[in-house]
């Protein structure tokens, strides 16, 4: 009798790993979806913030059971990101930085751990909550010494989070 229960405890544990796993590669699958089909309320909300925005894409995806909209476009010369709920909530905007502009701390930051890179890109990323944008942290886009691309997040103090 123990052993049964032994095995169906480990095949409940196992079912549940699995089910996990399947609902994860579910958030991470995203739809691309063509400017003619994107909601007006993520339209709206795209052009309230940027009102001359050029759209490059969108995607559609789930995070975390929400629906979420993945944009990427450029407004007045800066790449931006933004991530939408489907109900038209901005919830995070991403703005590119300029080189010049990237905090020393967090270009130190990025040299020390990756030796011999170089950095691709910098971006801000911004949380949003009540329409003000508050900086959160840098996701650095980097090239390793062995010519890897690899995406890294610093904290605003110069901290490599991720």
């Amino acid at each position: 009798m123990r052993g049964f229960i032994t095995r169906l405890g480990f095949g409940i544990v196992a079912g549940l790993i699995l089910a996990t796993a399947t609902a994860r590669a579910d958030d991470d699958k995203a739809e691309k979806v063509p400017l003619d089909k994107v909601p007006k309320v993520i339209m709206d909300a795209i052009k309230g913030r940027f009102p001359n925005a050029e759209i490059e894409s969108v995607e559609k995806e789930k995070e975390d059971g929400k629906i979420v909209f993945d944009i990427e476009l450029k407004h007045e010369g800066r790449k931006y990101e933004m991530d939408i709920l489907e109900d038209g909530t901005i919830v995070e905007i991403e703005k590119e930085v300029a080189a010049k502009d990237v905090p020393e701390g967090v270009t130190k930051a990025v040299k020390e751990k990756y030796p011999g890179c170089t950095i691709k890109e910098v971006m801000e990323v911004n949380k949003v909550k009540d329409k003000k944008e508050t900086p959160d942290h840098y996701e650095v886009t980097l090239e390793t010494a062995d010519k890897k691309k690899k995406e890294v997040e610093v904290s605003l103090d110069g901290k490599i989070i991720k």
